[in-house]
Order: structure tokens, then sequence, then C-alpha cells
């Protein structure tokens, strides 16, 4: 792994997977917990989600601006200590038997808020730490750190939640962000490229905006993934629902199906990272957009758990392939002053995006039940995908 000879990335990267364990391990409790206080309702695993999407909406924007005028090692502290803060809160009101849904639902509202902030800075930091034949690597790296930190932090949470309960889980995720932090503290200052800090933000958010619909490939690359964000479930609104009601497994069972997928993601960052700086990257994703959408349609199928297991171990290949590929191209093909920028939309489809979809996602689960809505799901991204196939034939020799 070419990008790992690079120190700082190297440092940064060990500090965001001890992190990225923390937090899989809250996503899931915190799934388990909204199921317990609100006795099964998707509807409000829908509602955490759709809090957290409104305040990417609201704040992702100005967090790309925010990335390329500041020190982003700076705003990383900062941004990662509130997360640090807010999890320690969310794990005392559980402690106590203080916690209701909203507090859960303002608690994800505000850490959307923070990470509006915190990746746009930390995607950005990556590319400047790293030269531009190896930023795929780190990029495939990066991806790997939250996604196949599923494959541990889900297990792990399964099993804590019965030992030193929900609380516990999200205490180890407060505690997670401190390695972060000291990766951070051992990381020189990081000042973006000239970016005219006077210009009104909203001009330099426009800006961005600007750059990325002139371009003849990103807006089929962000649409693309943005509906395979959108029509997709988030595991933390699927998974939960299938392992009871479609598989009848237990708490910690159902660690194993997050932990499935994280692995599929391992296997597809790796995979990625490994190709180098190749070409044809729009093919790749094209291709990675295909096998997703024929994944989930056999995870919507199935009743076995041999079967739901494969199912998303393929699922998380493919949709790492697609987000790694998706980004490449997106830091690439604009200039180093607007990086920061151009990945706040990135953010807005990843934090923002997907959970906006899990709203109505987990309303469908509530009416026609977990697999139709993932059958569903899985036909209009693949038909999308076909579509970008035929008809834009610049996206396949990106």
């Amino acid at each position: 792994m070419r990008a790992l000879r690079h120190r700082y990335f190297r440092v940064l990267w060990i500090g965001l997977f001890v992190s990225a364990v923390g937090t899989w391990m809250q996503i899931v409790a915190q799934a388990l917990l909204v199921l317990q206080i609100t006795n099964g309702s998707a509807v409000a695993l829908g509602a955490v989600s759709l809090a957290q999407a409104l305040a990417f909406f609201l704040f992702a924007p100005a967090g790309g601006a925010v990335a390329d005028r500041l020190d982003r090692r700076r705003l990383l502290i900062l941004t990662q200590s509130l997360l640090l803060m807010l999890a320690a809160g969310l794990g005392a009101l559980t402690l106590f038997g203080l916690i209701r849904l909203w507090m859960i639902v303002a608690v994800a509202f505000c850490s959307g808020a923070a990470l509006s902030f915190d990746q746009p800075a930390r995607s950005a930091l990556i590319a400047s730490m790293v030269p531009r034949e190896d930023l795929m690597n780190a990029i495939a790296l990066q991806s790997i750190v939250f996604t196949g930190a599923s494959t541990f932090g889900p297990a792990m949470a399964g099993v804590m939640v019965s030992a030193i309960g929900y609380a516990g889980n999200f205490f180890l995720n407060a505690v997670s962000y401190l390695a972060v932090l000291i990766a951070l503290w051992g990381v020189p200052p990081a000042m973006p490229e000239a970016c005219g800090a006077s210009e009104p933000l909203w001009s330099s958010v426009r800006a961005m905006l600007t750059t990325a619909g002139r371009d003849p490939v990103l807006p089929w690359i962000i649409s693309g993934y943005g509906a395979l964000l959108f029509l997709g479930p988030s595991p933390a609104v699927m998974l939960p629902v299938f392992a009871v009601r479609v598989l009848h497994l237990t708490a910690s069972q159902m660690g194993f199906l997050f932990s499935a997928m994280g692995a599929g993601t391992i296997l597809g960052g790796l995979t990625v990272a490994s190709l180098g700086d190749f070409r044809r990257k729009g093919l790749l994703f094209l291709a990675a957009l295909l096998l997703w959408s024929a994944a989930l349609a056999t995870f919507a199928a199935s009743t076995l758990t041999a079967l739901s297991v494969a199912a998303l171990l393929i699922l998380g290949v493919a949709q790492n392939a697609a987000g790694s590929t998706a980004v490449t191209l997106m830091q690439t093909r604009v200039a180093p002053d607007m990086r920061g920028r151009i990945m706040s939309l990135n953010t807005l489809l990843v934090m923002g995006v997907r959970p906006l979809g899990d709203f109505p996602a987990g309303a469908l689960i509530a009416t026609v039940g977990a697999p139709l809505t993932a059958g569903l799901s899985a036909v209009l991204t693949g038909a999308y995908s076909i579509f970008l196939a035929l008809q834009r034939p610049g996206l396949r020799k990106a």
C-alpha cells in the first residue's frame, strides 16, 4: 500500500481506524437502543437518520468552504473534540436512564453539523499528504477506515451491549476519538492552498457548484453515487430490521451481518488500492453500481443467513469500489484549492443524501416490509446505472 509509506498519512490513518471502530459500536448500539425504546419502530430509525441528513444539508456546503480557508488540522481537532463530547453526553444520558428518542435525534443533528466540517477537511488534508500518483491508493485506504471498521465494530458492539450496556458502547466511542486527536497533534499545520479568504462564503460555495457543473463527467458521477446512497437503505436502518424480522437473529448475531458488509468493503478497498492510478475509472464506477444492485437484490430475496452474509460481502465490495472511484474522480478533476469544497459534495452524498433516503425507506419498510423495500431499491439503482452506461459514453472513458 504505497500511501502508507507517507508518515503523516500513516499515523492519521491508524488513528482514524481506531475511531471508526468506536463509531460503528455506537451506530449499532444506538440502533438497538432506538428499537428498544420505540418498540421496534423502523420509522424512528429513519427519523434519527433524517435529523443527521438535515444538518448536513444545512452545513456541509459551508463546511467545504471553511476547509479551503482554514488550517485543516486545527479544524479537525475542533470537530473531533466536539464529536467526543457528544458521544460522552449520549453515554451519560443513557447510563442515568434519562435518554429519550428526541435526545438521540438531537445528538444525531449535532453530530451531523460537526461532521459537515470534519469530512471535507479530512479529505482535503489527506489529499495534501500524498502525491497525485498515490491519491487513489490513499482514498481507497481511507474508505476502508470507516466501512472496513464495520468488520470489527458491530461484532464488538453486539458483545459489549450484553456486557456493559448501551452506555458503555457510547463511552468507548468517546474514548476512541482520542486516537485521532493524538494523531493530529503529530501532524504539522495544514494550511490549504490559496483560496481567496476575502471572498464571501456563498460566492465560494457557488464557485464550487459551477466548477462541478461544467465538468463533463462529475455531474453523472455525483448523480450515480447519489442514487446508490439515496435509494439503498443504510445498514443502520436495513440490517437491524432484517436481522430481527427476516433472519430471526440475536443482537450478537446481528453484528456479524454488519461485519460481513465491512469485510466486503475491506476487500473492495484493497482491490481498488492495488489498481493504482489506472485509466477508465468511470468504467469501474459503472460496473460497481451494477454489481451493488445485483447484490442488494440477492440480499432482499434471501431468507438464509449464509446467503445473506455472502450478498452483504459482495455489497460491501461494490459500494467501496463505487465510492473510492467517485471520490478519486472528484479530487483529481478539480484544482487543489477547490478540493475541500468539492469534497463537501461527497459529504452531502454520504452523510446527507443517504440519511435523507433512510426516512422514506424506514416508512416503506414499515408499510410493505424490508425485503420488498430493498428489492425496489436494487431495481431502481440498477436501472439508473444502465442508463448512465448507455447514454453517457464519456463516463465510460473517464
